[in-house]
């Protein structure tokens, strides 16, 4: 039986060669879109490494052309941890979780460089007030005042790129690639790894985790900020009376300096929003491709049963059944539907050997599996319909006809 089908398909391949190449092309379609959402599915659904549940964002601000002295921001702070429902207060810098602040790098240990990593300031209670998971080691402390290399916490995809296999607490890696023109790092390119948490993904929900380090911000130093970003962590179930109290409790301490309080699940609301976008465009795309490629199969085999009556009214006469006339239909767009998709796999197959995109490659296996059973559930649907007309053709009208 399969021997025929390709005796039927060779005999009419300028036909089936059209439909061969439109279903190689909705196959290379539907993988690519498919592989891009179901990357942001399992970004969606990975650990986010820290907790966003009750942390505030608070941005103060000097007045323009001012300055604010580190000694008074930090009994700013004091004073706002003292509040009712304050947990812990945090001093960072200003590329916040979901915002769309960002500060990157390169660091640099023996012969290892790093991929472009996130780069954080954090105070002492910085992990307590995210909610970072720690693997190895241990947060920043008072100790860590009298080090001579400026203490470091980084993550495990940057623990794995910089140190492998090796131990990495106590180790002290520098900024930068490494580069014969570039001059040799001094104390403050110099940083030590005192902790590894977990991965952590700070963009948005659908974004991967990035490689990251947060250096220790050094108590009570004489630095004058034109802006700080503080993380407060408040009690479940704080609502704006509290927002407004912290409004109140730095502008108690001077009129001259401006703050705003958000909620961090508002900004990655507002970043989900953002980012939602372009997905659902990926997603319209991809659905508009699969509606026009089930049209034009739809018309293409009603076209051809039109043209092949005689032949469907010939086997009619010879002892063929309607249902066995429907199943050659359904068998030779099988065929070429596979021809089709073989062709869409060897394209695809190169993604996960190239190691494209950086993607696993059980995604890709993943994509190419739901692109191969959405393009044989497109053509299945298009050719049931005709196939049941040419069921129902006689043999002899058919002959008539001719």
């Amino acid at each position: 039986m399969l021997r025929h089908l390709f005796k039927l398909i060779w005999n009419r391949k300028r036909a089936n060669l059209l439909l061969i190449t439109e279903i190689f092309f909705s196959f290379v379609v539907l993988f690519g879109v498919g592989a891009m959402l179901l990357r942001f599915a399992q970004n969606y659904y990975s650990p986010r490494g820290f907790q966003t549940e009750s942390v505030w964002r608070l941005t103060i601000a000097a007045k323009q052309g001012e300055k604010m002295p580190r000694p008074e921001l930090d009994d700013v702070l004091r004073q706002v941890k003292a509040l009712p429902g304050v947990r812990h207060v945090a001093l960072t810098s200003g590329n916040l979780p979901f915002t769309f602040s960002t500060m990157n790098g390169f660091y640099h240990y023996k012969n290892r460089d790093s991929p472009i990593t996130n780069n954080y300031d954090a105070d002492d209670s910085y992990a307590n007030t995210l909610g970072l998971h720690l693997r190895e080691g241990r947060w920043f402390r008072a100790s860590d005042d009298a080090t001579k290399h400026r203490p470091v916490v980084i993550t495990q995809d940057l623990r794995e790129a910089l140190f492998g296999q090796e131990p990495a607490l106590g180790k002290i890696f520098t900024w930068g690639k490494a580069n014969e023109k570039s001059p040799a790092p001094g104390p403050e390119d110099e940083y030590q790894v005192v902790g590894v948490v977990e991965n952590v993904r700070t963009d948005t929900d659908f974004s991967p985790a990035a490689p990251s380090v947060w250096k220790r911000l050094i108590p009570y130093d004489t630095t004058h900020w034109e802006t700080a970003s503080v993380l407060v962590r408040v009690a479940p179930g704080q609502a704006g009376l509290l927002q407004e109290k912290i409004a109140r409790t730095v502008a108690g301490v001077t009129r001259q300096w401006t703050t705003e309080v958000r909620t961090m699940e508002a900004d990655r609301a507002n970043m989900r929003k953002y980012t939602l976008t372009p997905i659902i465009g990926l997603a319209l795309v991809g659905g508009f491709l699969i509606l026009n490629v089930a049209l034009g199969l739809f018309g293409v085999l009603w076209y051809n049963i039109s043209q092949r009556r005689a032949e469907i009214g010939l086997r009619r006469a010879l002892g063929a059944t309607g249902p066995g006339i429907s199943w050659q239909f359904l068998g030779e767009m099988s065929v070429v539907t596979t021809l089709g998709v073989l062709l869409g796999v060897l394209l695809a197959a190169q993604f996960p050997l190239l190691g494209a995109f950086g993607m696993p490659p059980m995604l890709y296996v993943s994509a190419i599996g739901l692109a191969a059973l959405l393009v044989y559930l497109i053509t299945a649907v298009c050719a049931w319909h005709p196939s049941r007309l040419a069921a129902g053709i006689h043999p002899a009208v058919a002959l008539r006809e001719e």
